[in-house]
């Protein structure tokens, strides 16, 4: 299932998992990458994962994509990830994303590949 939505707005609450948090990356990657987002850390904050989902996506230039790869306690990212990349993606901007489901790792986690245009 792949989902289009606008990206350039940049109002979500890069905090919302809390004030110390620290970035999933500190630089916008030219290539596709991964998003490691089920450490143990991870599998005790839902917000967490979304607010680093998100924070992935940001940090990946037009015409790549992440995977975000999210923690098995949480279920399927249908359920909580989609929905945030829909809300975030917004309804202005030039920048689109693109995202399916790409599979259940060995360890139980999933991976959503986010594709942004």
């Amino acid at each position: 299932m792949n989902h289009t939505r606008s990206a350039d707005e940049r109002g979500h609450d890069s905090n919302a998992a809390g004030e110390d948090r620290e970035p999933i990356t500190r630089r916008v990657h030219e290539n596709s990458w991964s998003a490691n987002l089920e450490e143990p850390r991870h599998a005790d904050d839902p917000d967490l994962v979304v607010a680093e989902a998100i924070d992935a996506v940001e940090a990946t230039a037009a015409g790549y994509h992440v995977n975000l790869v999210t923690h098995a306690d949480h279920g399927h990212p249908e359920d909580y990830l989609w929905p945030e990349l829909a809300a975030y993606g917004g309804e202005a901007g030039t920048e689109s994303l693109e995202w399916r489901y790409v599979d259940q790792c060995g360890c139980g986690g999933h991976v959503t590949r986010v594709q942004v245009s």
